[in-house]
Order: structure tokens, then C-alpha cells, then sequence
């Protein structure tokens, strides 16, 4: 006996219209439920439902502590059902001050540190929420926010904080969803309470004006920030920017004339250990000539000790190498990218984002006075009924010990509601003292004097936004400057200028041979006088680029993508081993080949050509790279790629395509530009260009000779191949090479 499978409805559906529905529906999961922090209290998820698990809890500051192990247990089972390790990180990072600047959570035990080391597990830490959390979840219980279902429908859990706190600009976020990022830096608190205030004010007010009061980031580590304030009023208008972080240092003076330097602070989210190990990286490899040695001497305050190599050194000089050269100088970038109100994630700039904290205070003022208005006219509704009670209190007695149905005679005979008459019947016999009616009837004067004020409130704008700046003082009086906690720590200075000192000129001047091979790999040899025979290589490779340089000069690659790459020569591996991969050292990728690679010599014209036959004269200064990323120089379209780089030496230029013809033109017939896709050297209607050269028109082009001669042939009756450039030019004499190369 066969039995069938019930399958239910299977609809043919498009693989790309499946597809894109649910990652679609995943994408905005993550977006608005994971990655990206509500404009309104600055918290995502996690966050939100760990402080409130906390709260459920009784983990305020005036209580003790709990294991972490019970708080991530609750969350994870009542309100967040995803891992226990990240939430346990999420509620880490919460107690790290050098990590969050006013922290949400207070911890008990090893939270991690600056170094990058690990919290210890969660049963052996304990937490409780800190006065700051308190402040974001201040009215929780009085209406004040709409409150959801959680994922298995047996509690409720908030959808957003009261937030008495500007928290997403006060604290920062950061998050990577679908399609979009956020990155926002920590600001102080007093100065955010300073702008809500002016802008409650004027709400128009000003972006300078508002940078004025807000000057930039409050970073937890401390640091210099050096931007303009230009700059940092453009970055705060976008939403969209990035601002510069220096170390903090001093100059210690010792006996001697000696003196070291002092770095109190480092830039925020750097791991001192990893900065320490990449400075004795680069004090190994002697990138950093003025520098002697460096010493980590912190304890639960950051302390580095940095020893020049002697007392002629300037402070400024060596610092300026170090922040050009070391994570002691970052940039922090700016991405206000938050959900709104309506859950809709947008880029908003500074303003937008104090005005939307503005609108929920407001929003949460009327929600609260609403329900305590409520509650007043229930108590007030209450204090009547007691009050008739007091004025009939033997009636009513009767009526409770004779009457078969007390409650229905009671209303009837008072014209008392339900709840008057509920509330009588629970009385309790000590409420009958005299005291008891006259202390019911000053109550339910203060009541109904508090019920006018509310009912003012809620009718009256003018009076919402006077209460709000009221509750913002309170906020800036608690966790502003004047605090211990809310002093800030981040302080502005200029920045130096772009060349204030000449590294190059530190870097001792040695001959050193650089060998590339044609897979890539990258070495330097000391002296001139290798002998390239005894030069060993990785199986299957070989010699291509052999160079005589020195330690302070620049190498140039360029690649088929049309982009130039700078290697310093005294950064290069040594010539024991096989090196290193040239790809790891900048960034070329393995779809691209290099071309060429040759000594920087700033003085230079370089000429620069296509596959398709367009190019284009520059001057070689123009072209040095200052990251691993390169410099793009010539453009490609569709199938090109980079195919020539020459230096210009001569007066003319010869350009030989696939199909044998040349053609000669004038240098000055060349343009000169920075970067773009040039002009056309030589037309083909069919293939590219093969090869081109630069020569002196006066001394003949010259070629070798096929057959692997070494020998040349110079033609100097070359006026039937001199035309116009962008010409198709005529095909090349008897004897040219086979290969279409002129070299």
C-alpha cells in the first residue's frame, strides 16, 4: 500500500525573483534590526534589550551586582534569541571605558582593556547599569514609549528607549548592514545638551553656530583632534566625513640635554599593543631613524616612553614621522546613517539628528503627562467616592451589612461609578479616623491643581518645550563638564604643515641592487656588485627587473590597470631568501601584471599608451603614490589595458601597430596631462597598437635585428612614415622585426 506525501501548494516561481525577495527580507532585517542604531535612544537591539533585561532585573546603581552569565541568560531567553557569546560582547563593550564614553554598564571583574585583551568569561564578571542607562530608561513604566511582543509572544519588551540621554550622538555607534554602513563618533554630553538647548531656541539655527557649541568628537581614549573647523562644519552639514585623531604627548627633559617624550593618549579604538609592535617593527627594519627605542610603562593610565636617538632631534620631527608612519595618527570616519522614527534608515547631519532626539522628547513628555493625567483622574475619581463615604458613612455602613447586593445600592443610592463604589467597598476600617478625611481632602486638592498644570501642559507647546529644556539642564547639571565623568578629553590642535620635515633626508644613504623576479617577488641586495648569476629564485621563476638604486630612493611600478605604485627602496626585504610578494606591499591586483618598474627620478617626462593606441605625455613628479592603493593614472574602457611607459627622450615619437604600420609625429604633437584616457597616437581599423618608442628625429629610428642579434639598424630617411598624429601611418621598411618591437 503506497501513501503519498501531502507537498502543499508548489508555485513555479523565477530563481532571480526568489532570490531577490528574500534577500530582500534579509536585508532589511539586518538593516533594522541589527546593524543600524535608532536615531531616538542611539541603541540597536542588543543593546536596548540588555538595559532593559537589566532593569527587569533590579540591576540599577543603588542595587548590587549580578553574574553577567544570568543577565545574557534572561536576554537571550526572553527577548533576543541569537547567540550567548554575542551578547555577552555587546554587554562587554558597554562597561569598557575606553571603549564607550559614558558607559551603560558598570562591570565587576576583567572587562578587557586597551591592549585588545579578552573579557574574562560571563560567570566570573558581574554588572549592574550605571546612572547613564538609568537616565535612558527614566519613565520607562509611565506610558512613555510603545512597548512590543517579543519573538515567542510571552513578554513585552520596548521599541525604543525613553532616552532622557542624547546617547547615539554621546556614545557613537557603529554597524555594518545590507548595502549600508554607520560610523558615528562619541561627542561630550554637556556640549550635546548645550546644542539641543540652542535649538530648541532657534530652530534654525546655524551649522557654525551649532559647531560653535558642538566643536567635534569626545573620544573615551582622548587624543588631538586637528581639523579645521571648515572642515568639520562641511563633515557635520553631510553627515558624511571623516576627522583626524593624534596622540597626546609630552617632552620629558632628562639630565644631559637628553629628554624623552611622553605619550599619555592614543587614538580611539588603536590597540596599544599592536601600536608598540608595529613601531618595533619599523625601528627594526630602520624606517625610523630618529628614533632610538619606544617602552610601554602604563598601568591603568596609558604611558608610552619614546627615546630619540639623540638630543639634536627635534620632538616636533620625530613625532612627525611616527604619526606619518604609525596608527599614533588615524582618521575616524563620519557616517551618520541611523534609523528615524518611522524606521527608515537615512543619512542625517547634525542638526536632523539633535532636532529627531528633540521631537521623542517631546513625543515621551506627552505620552507621560497623558498617563499620569490618567492616573489622576482615576485617583481623583477614587477621592470623590471616599469623600461621600465620610459625608455618609453611617448609611453606607448599613448598606454593607444588610443588603444582599452592597455595591449596586451603593451606586444607586450615590450615584457613585463602579469604581467609587469598588473602591468604598475595599476600605479598610483604620481609613475611617477623621485625620484620614482631611488628609483625602488636601490630596485631592494637590491633584486636581497638578491635573490643571497637566492639562496647560499638554495644550500649550510654548510649556512642552520649557519643561524639555528644563529635564536637558538636569541632564547637562548630572553627566556635564563640570562632572568628573563629563570633562572632555579629546582637545583640538592645529594641523602642522603638509612638509615639515623631509623623512628621506633621515634615511641613511646606501647602494643596494633590487631584484624582482617574474612572479613577483621582491628583494634587495647590498651594493652594486651582485653577480645576478648566483641570485637564487623559487622554482619555475626567474630574473625580469634587475636595478642599481639606493636606500633613498623611490621605486616606481606601473601596472596594466593603468596605475603607478610607490615602494620605498629602504623598505624592501633583504636579499637573503626570496623577498616578498610585491602584491602584499601595495595593492596590485592579481588580475593585473606589472609593466615596468624603474627608479623615481622627479625631474622626468614619462609617456604613457594603451593597448588601444591613446596616451599621453606627464611629468613623472605627478605620479608618486602616497598608499598601497596607487595612483590611477591612465583611464581604460571596455578591454584595454596599459601597455607602454617610457621615459620622453628625444624629439619625436615612432608607434607601430598589430598590422606593421608606423608612424612618427612630433613630442610637442603630445599633450601633457595628469591623468585621464589621452588622445589617439594612431588609428587601426583592425587590433591595437604594438609598441612605441621615443628617439631623436635628427639620429634615425632605430631597431634591433631579428634572429636574436644583438645587432641594430638605424633608418634615417624616415619622412615617408612622418605624418600627423592620430595618422594610419605606412608599413614598416624591409628588415623591421617580426615582433613588431622596437627594442
Amino acid at each position: 500500500m503506497s501513501t503519498s506525501i501531502p507537498t502543499g501548494d508548489i508555485r513555479e516561481t523565477r530563481l532571480a525573483d526568489a532570490l531577490g525577495e528574500r534577500y530582500l527580507a534579509y536585508a532589511m532585517s539586518t538593516i533594522t534590526s541589527r546593524s543600524l542604531p535608532d536615531v531616538r535612544d542611539g541603541l540597536k537591539p542588543v543593546h536596548r534589550r540588555l538595559l532593559f533585561a537589566m532593569l527587569q532585573l533590579k540591576l540599577d546603581p543603588k542595587h548590587g551586582f549580578k553574574k553577567c552569565a544570568r543577565v545574557v541568560g534572561d536576554v537571550i531567553g526572553k527577548y533576543h534569541p541569537h547567540g550567548d557569546s554575542s551578547v555577552y560582547e555587546a554587554m562587554v563593550r558597554l562597561a569598557q571605558d575606553f571603549a564607550v564614553r559614558y558607559p551603560l554598564v558598570d562591570g565587576q571583574g576583567n572587562f578587557g582593556n586597551i591592549d585588545g585583551d579578552n573579557a574574562a568569561a560571563m560567570r566570573y564578571t558581574e554588572a549592574r547599569l550605571t546612572d547613564v542607562a538609568m537616565a535612558l530608561l527614566r519613565n520607562i513604566s509611565e506610558d512613555a514609549v510603545d512597548f512590543r511582543e517579543t519573538y515567542d509572544g510571552e513578554e513585552d519588551e520596548p521599541v525604543v528607549l525613553p532616552s532622557a540621554f542624547p546617547n547615539l550622538l554621546a556614545n557613537g555607534s557603529s554597524g555594518i548592514a545590507v548595502g549600508m554602513a554607520t560610523n558615528i563618533p562619541p561627542h561630550n554630553a554637556g556640549e550635546l545638551c548645550d546644542g539641543l538647548l540652542h535649538l530648541i531656541k532657534t530652530p534654525n539655527a546655524t551649522m557654525d553656530k551649532l559647531v560653535d557649541l558642538i566643536p567635534g568628537p569626545d573620544f573615551p581614549t582622548g587624543g588631538v583632534m586637528i581639523e579645521d573647523k571648515a572642515t568639520i562644519v562641511e563633515t557635520y552639514s553631510k553627515g558624511k566625513g571623516s576627522f583626524r585623531i593624534r596622540a597626546k604627548w609630552e617632552k620629558d627633559e632628562l639630565s644631559h640635554g637628553m629628554y624623552q617624550i611622553i605619550v599619555t593618549d592614543i587614538p580611539y579604538q588603536v590597540q596599544k599593543s599592536k601600536l608598540i609592535e608595529k613601531v618595533a617593527e619599523l625601528l627594526i627594519n630602520k624606517r625610523l631613524p630618529l628614533l632610538a627605542d619606544i617602552r610601554d610603562e602604563s598601568t591603568t593610565e596609558v604611558r608610552i616612553v619614546l627615546e630619540p636617538r639623540n638630543r639634536t632631534i627635534e620632538p616636533e620631527i620625530l613625532m612627525e614621522q611616527l604619526f606619518k608612519l604609525t596608527e599614533l595618527e588615524t582618521r575616524f570616519g563620519l557616517n551618520m546613517n541611523v534609523l528615524d522614527a518611522d524606521q527608515t534608515p537615512r543619512v542625517m547631519n547634525l542638526r536632523e539628528v539633535l532636532q529627531a532626539f528633540l521631537d521623542h522628547r517631546r513625543v515621551v513628555l506627552k505620552r507621560r503627562s497623558q498617563f499620569r493625567l490618567d492616573k489622576i483622574d482615576h485617583r481623583l475619581e477614587v477621592l470623590e467616592g471616599y469623600l461621600i463615604a465620610f459625608l455618609n458613612l453611617d448609611e453606607i455602613i448599613r448598606i454593607i451589612r444588610y443588603e444582599d447586593h452592597p455595591k449596586q445600592e451603593l451606586i444607586d443610592t450615590f450615584k457613585l461609578s463602579d469604581v467609587q463604589a469598588e473602591a468604598i467597598l475595599n476600605m479598610r476600617l483604620r481609613s475611617l479616623r477623621k485625620l484620614e478625611e482631611m488628609e483625602l481632602k488636601t490630596e485631592h486638592d494637590a491633584l486636581s491643581e497638578e491635573k490643571k498644570g497637566l492639562i496647560a501642559l499638554l495644550a500649550d507647546e510654548g510649556m512642552q518645550w520649557t519643561t524639555i529644556s528644563n529635564e536637558i539642564k538636569e541632564t547637562k547639571k548630572q553627566f556635564g563638564q563640570k562632572t568628573e565623568l563629563g570633562k572632555r578629553r579629546t582637545q583640538f590642535g592645529d594641523a602642522p604643515s603638509a612638509d615639515i620635515v623631509n623623512f628621506e633626508a633621515f634615511i641613511e644613504r646606501e647602494p643596494v641592487t633590487v631584484v624582482c623576479s617574474h612572479m613577483g617577488w621582491i628583494r634587495a641586495f647590498k651594493g652594486h656588485n651582485t653577480d645576478e648569476t648566483d641570485i637564487k629564485y623559487k622554482d619555475g621563476d626567474k630574473a625580469r627587473f634587475v636595478i642599481q638604486a639606493h636606500t633613498t630612493d623611490k621605486l616606481l611600478a606601473y601596472s596594466s590597470n593603468g596605475r603607478f605604485f610607490t615602494i620605498g627602496c629602504d623598505g624592501l626585504p633583504a636579499g637573503r631568501g626570496h623577498g616578498e610578494p610585491v602584491r602584499l606591499m601595495v595593492d596590485i591586483g592579481n588580475e593585473n601584471e606589472i609593466l615596468d618598474m624603474f627608479i623615481h627620478k622627479p625631474e622626468r617626462k614619462l609617456l604613457v599608451a594603451s593597448s588601444a593606441g591613446r596616451g599621453f605625455a606627464l611629468e613623472e613628479k605627478d605620479v608618486v603614490a602616497q598608499t598601497k592603493n596607487g595612483k590611477q593614472v591612465l583611464n581604460l574602457q571596455n578591454t584595454e589595458t596599459a601597455k607602454i611607459c617610457l621615459p620622453v627622450e628625444g624629439d619625436a615619437i615612432a608607434v607601430v601597430g598589430d598590422n606593421r604600420k608606423i608612424l612618427i609625429f612630433k613630442v610637442e604633437d603630445l599633450p601633457v596631462m595628469t591623468r585621464g584616457r589621452g588622445v589617439m597616437l594612431q588609428k587601426y581599423k583592425d587590433g591595437g597598437m604594438s609598441d612605441l618608442t621615443t628617439f631623436n628625429l635628427a639620429d634615425g629610428l632605430s631597431w634591433k635585428m631579428g634572429g636574436g642579434s644583438e645587432r641594430t639598424r638605424t633608418v634615417t630617411d624616415l619622412l615617408p612614415w612622418v605624418g600627423k598624429r592620430a595618422g594610419a601611418g605606412r608599413l614598416a621598411p624591409n628588415g623591421f622585426p617580426r615582433d613588431n618591437k622596437f627594442k
